[in-house]
């Protein structure tokens, strides 16, 4: 019988152009291409996976890889990394503000409400979706370094793209006090846990969706990405590198007087 093992270790370099071995310790996640690319000439290193399904480069113990979009794959990319079993994977995404979040702001996610369904799959719905808390705190502390500011609270994670115009859903929202809405740091959390591997996120907010003049627009996502994405790319970056520095296990913290 073939075993989950088997697949991932076969599948995470086919999906990905990238042998087992040459995975870093320390994961960033991306839907997006030109994260991929930053990074690659930040460290002078090649993108790999060009034609698969999801591109990677490697510099300093760090691999980050653009795993596409929506649940099904972020769950699909948590899996594969357990072939590797990463020191910890740290997601780098973009989400809609729901409150008083403006275009540019940062959230580090403290919780992620399971409306998308994929982890479903994975855990009972009454398993709560928690980032680690060793890397959101080291990802806090990175934030501070830049002199910059974050906001704190949960994400809604849901499966539908194009839910703007549904007034109903949009009341829902409000109702459970969400601070974004994404399409993956749920399913990246359960699956994460599920699979044991230290996870957290670092959200950028690309849109105020509530309000019609805050839906996204291809011109507004080319601000977005010209003015943050460096920014939010090198939190990510010195976040791991700083974890990757002092060694400390993510799984375990103990706290002494």
């Amino acid at each position: 019988m073939i075993t989950k093992e088997q697949i991932v270790e076969n599948w995470l370099p086919r999906y990905t152009g990238t042998p087992v071995e040459e995975f870093g310790n320390y994961i960033l996640l991306t839907n997006f291409g030109n994260y991929v690319t930053m990074f690659a000439e930040k460290f002078g290193v090649e993108v790999r996976g060009q034609g698969r399904a999801m591109q990677t480069a490697t510099a300093k113990d760090i691999t980050i890889v653009n795993f596409g979009m929506g649940s099904p794959m972020a769950a699909t990319v948590m899996d594969l990394l357990s072939a590797i079993n990463p020191k910890a994977v740290l997601f780098l995404g973009k989400c809609g503000g729901l409150k008083k979040t403006q275009v540019g702001d940062l959230i580090l996610p403290i919780a992620a409400i399971r409306g998308e369904g994929t982890s479903d799959d994975y855990m009972p719905p009454e398993i709560p979706a928690l980032p680690s808390f060793r890397l959101q705190s080291t990802v806090s502390a990175a934030i501070k370094k830049q002199k910059l500011d974050y906001w704190t609270g949960t994400v809604y994670t849901t499966n539908r793209r194009i839910w703007e115009h549904d007034a109903s859903f949009k009341e829902y929202l409000q109702a459970v006090r969400a601070m974004a809405i994404d399409m993956e740091t749920a399913t990246i959390f359960i699956v994460g846990f599920a699979n044991s591997i230290p996870h957290g996120a670092l959200l950028l907010v690309s849109d105020n969706p509530l309000v019609p003049e805050g839906v996204k627009t291809e011109e507004s996502d080319k601000k977005v990405t010209s003015s943050y994405v460096k920014q939010h790319l090198e939190i990510g970056i010195e976040a791991l590198t700083d974890l990757a520095r002092s060694g400390e296990s993510v799984k375990h913290m103990r706290f002494e007087s």
